[in-house]
């Protein structure tokens, strides 16, 4: 449950923050990782990340904070590739 009005913006923000379906799913194979390291890092099943990646479910509370930062450094690590 939210507590403040803080706490609730922060979890709408986070929200919005996170890619449609199938850019985590992009992000996540130019990474060459499988559903299952994503999983491990975040906390939850395999089933959990292919649901997000198919966009039937929505990570939500420390699982959305989670996911966000492993797609965070998906994306870091591919402009980092791309730089010359």
């Amino acid at each position: 449950m939210v507590a403040t009005l803080e706490d609730l913006t922060q979890r709408l923000n986070a929200r919005r923050q996170l890619p449609p379906p199938d850019v985590r799913r992009t992000l996540r194979r130019v990474a060459g990782a499988s559903q299952a390291d994503v999983a491990e890092v975040v906390g939850v099943t395999r089933q959990a990340v292919q649901l997000w990646e198919a966009g039937t479910r929505t990570p939500r509370g420390t699982n959305l904070d989670a996911y966000l930062e492993v797609l965070r450094a998906f994306r870091r690590a591919m402009i980092e590739e791309r730089a010359p």
